[in-house]
């Protein structure tokens, strides 16, 4: 399993680079190239979402990204710092829709439409979402 890091500041700019890293990634790791575009918008989906709470909360603190090829999936997982009051967690359901304990966050759901596999925990230092996508077995061990 190989892992690639990226952090940067709460800047709405750098969103677009972190998609761009993330599209070039998954396609070294063999992501098909027709679900590109949705690793594309859910990994920008989830650092606009990590951006905004950073310039609520806490616009000094970095966003957290890893990329990795693990067993066949090319995994990202989007960590930010922002406190949060009650956290809610979220819940995959079989017909591939969130439900959050009341209200959805709508940028959950555009996510969990475009990754095959979504996690999201939710916790009082911050949020982290995972999303996976399939991927050949040798990807970035190649690399």
């Amino acid at each position: 399993m190989a892992t690639v890091e990226l952090t940067f500041s709460a800047l709405p700019a750098h969103v677009r680079t972190a998609r761009l890293v993330a599209t070039a990634i998954a396609r070294r790791t063999g992501v098909a190239e027709a679900i590109l575009d949705e690793v594309r918008l859910a990994v920008g989906e989830a650092c606009s979402r990590a951006v905004e709470a950073h310039r609520l909360h806490c616009p000094s603190e970095p966003v957290r990204i890893e990329l990795r090829d693990d067993a066949g999936r090319f995994e990202v997982t989007v960590s930010d710092a922002a406190p949060s009051e009650e956290p809610k967690p979220y819940v995959l359901e079989t017909d591939g829709a969130f439900e959050p304990d009341e209200m959805a966050d709508l940028g959950v759901a555009v996510i969990a439409g475009l990754a095959d596999d979504v996690e999201v925990v939710p916790g009082p230092k911050g949020m982290r979402i995972r999303m996976s996508w399939p991927a050949s077995a040798n990807g970035l061990a190649a690399i």
